[in-house]
């Protein structure tokens, strides 16, 4: 079974406040979950059409496991945290 990957990068930052509590509900949960943080930052370089965004890889043993861990309560809950305080794109992609 492949692995997955949750990669998530943030367009803007609206509310550092509301992304502060997100992180410490999201974590919890995502360690919950079995992801492991593989990368959570700012890009050291960007090339071609690429975006300097903070960007957050988070390994997971299955694409299964990381849509499980997605859809949690307690995951729903850091979402709910976050709110409006960062535009994201989020994507769930298999490992080759």
């Amino acid at each position: 079974m492949a692995k997955a990957y949750w990669i998530t990068t943030y367009r803007a930052i609206t509310n550092p406040d509301k992304v502060a509590a997100y992180a410490q509900l999201a974590g919890p949960a995502i360690a919950a979950g079995g992801g492991r943080f593989v990368v959570r930052g700012m890009p050291a370089k960007t090339y071609e059409a690429g975006l300097n965004q903070r960007t957050v890889v988070i390994e997971f043993d299955s694409l299964a496991q990381a849509i499980a861990t997605h859809d949690s309560p307690g995951y729903q809950e850091a979402l709910d945290a976050l709110g409006d305080g960062a535009e994201r794109d989020m994507r769930l992609v298999e490992g080759a």
